[in-house]
């Protein structure tokens, strides 16, 4: 099942594009450059189409329209304490890498006026997000490394529970934030660091929004109540956006947008399970694996559509100055159609300028409201520096 957006209305999203890009909360492509080829960027030449291997590369953000990229230092839940570091700590390095081999293309960027800066004189800004405590080993000494290394949002877990906050997808444990997770969020706060809330349990988003004393984001989140999977953003938690001050990035992995795709992803997962393969890999024989479970149970396809009615919904509930966009490619194997890469972008602006959002709302979406937020937790952070020294707690100086 394809996707066919309006020509007229494509034209018109890529000149929108062209004035207001995208910031896009999430994509996994140092993970699967990690996966495919040890960060050999001989191998995986994104200056060049590869199509075949990623769902990213320059050409395509080019054409997708995107403008910033938070680019995602993720490790796996598998990897703890001093291991997760270091891992973390490759995955910065090969950001660094892309920057310096692309340099007429991508730049790094740690704050709201160098993304500026980056998108002015023509290049993609790069930015970094840590995608789980665990990747902290529970110390404020290393997030307070890692913020120097230029990461900008932490987020609080990934699938399994950290010892101080409950994951979306893990069976309760503290039931939200325990003291020490407060602790964290309060040091996310003073650095500067946004505190990123997609795959984190209900609880968690509200007792987080409770701490915090910056804007929060969802880096690729989608509606609850559209889609009822624990990865998705209940409507109670949007409704606390506006008082925040945060944003909830829209994410476009089917199994988070189309309820079909539930049950078909968990069956496709054991499946490739079953042949002794980490469906979350990237690798050529777990893909290898998921097409041949596609081939004899097709699966169902959500399209761009699919994801404009959860920004529909999330813009009812939230406010369409709350919204932005955290694609999560190469972090799944499917993605909807019309937006199987990233330069699908256009497709989903011209479904958006279809029904109705006017330019003016497309541009807090794409742009301004993550710029908003990033600023804002910027000046959090100037104002607390002020009066309150770096945290020394330690996890084990607290109840939990």
């Amino acid at each position: 099942m394809g996707y066919v957006a309006d020509p007229a209305l494509v034209e018109r999203a890529r000149a929108l594009l062209a004035e207001h890009p995208v910031v896009d909360g999430h994509n996994d492509l140092p993970w699967a450059l990690r996966e495919q080829v040890g960060y050999d960027l001989d191998r995986r030449d994104v200056a060049a189409d590869q199509t075949e291997f990623l769902h990213t590369d320059l050409p395509r953000l080019r054409a997708g329209g995107v403008g910033a990229q938070f680019w995602s230092v993720y490790v796996p839940p598998s990897l703890a304490g001093d291991a997760a570091v270091s891992a973390t700590l490759e995955q910065i390095d090969c950001v660094r890498a892309l920057a310096e081999r692309y340099p007429d293309q991508l730049r790094l960027a740690r704050t709201a006026d160098e993304v500026e800066a980056a998108r002015a004189d023509g290049r993609i800004a790069s930015l970094l997000g840590a995608e789980g405590g665990h990747s902290i080993a529970c110390s404020l000494a290393t997030l307070r490394a890692l913020y120097e290394l230029g990461v900008r949002y932490m987020t609080l877990t990934h699938n399994d529970n950290v010892p101080w906050a409950d994951s979306a997808t893990d069976e309760p444990v503290a039931h939200g934030l325990t003291a020490f997770g407060e602790e964290v969020v309060r040091e996310m706060n003073r650095l500067g660091m946004l505190v990123d809330l997609s795959h984190v349990a209900a609880d968690t988003m509200r007792d987080a929004l409770r701490v915090s004393r910056a804007p929060v984001i969802f880096s690729h989140s989608s509606s609850r109540a559209m889609c009822d999977h624990p990865r998705n953003i209940p409507d109670d938690v949007l409704e606390r956006l506006p008082g925040n001050g945060g944003v909830a990035m829209a994410t476009f992995v089917p199994k988070f947008v189309l309820p079909e795709a539930i049950a078909w992803t968990q069956a496709a997962d054991a499946f490739v399970r079953a042949r002794g393969l980490d469906p979350l890999a990237s690798t050529p024989e777990v893909k290898e694996a998921q097409q041949a479970y596609e081939a004899a149970h097709p699966r169902p396809v959500a399209t761009a559509a699919t994801v404009a009615d959860h920004l529909d919904h999330m813009r009812e509930v939230a406010g369409v100055d709350h919204l932005g966009l955290g694609g999560d490619y190469d972090g799944c194997p499917f993605l909807p159609a019309g937006l199987e890469d990233v330069s699908g972008y256009p497709n989903l602006i011209a479904e958006l300028l279809g029904r109705g959002w006017s330019e003016a709302d497309l541009a807090k979406l794409t742009w301004q409201n993550a710029l908003r937020v990033l600023r804002d937790a910027e000046a959090v952070a100037r104002d607390l520096r002020a009066t309150e020294r770096p945290s020394i707690t330690r996890i084990e100086d607290t109840a939990g």
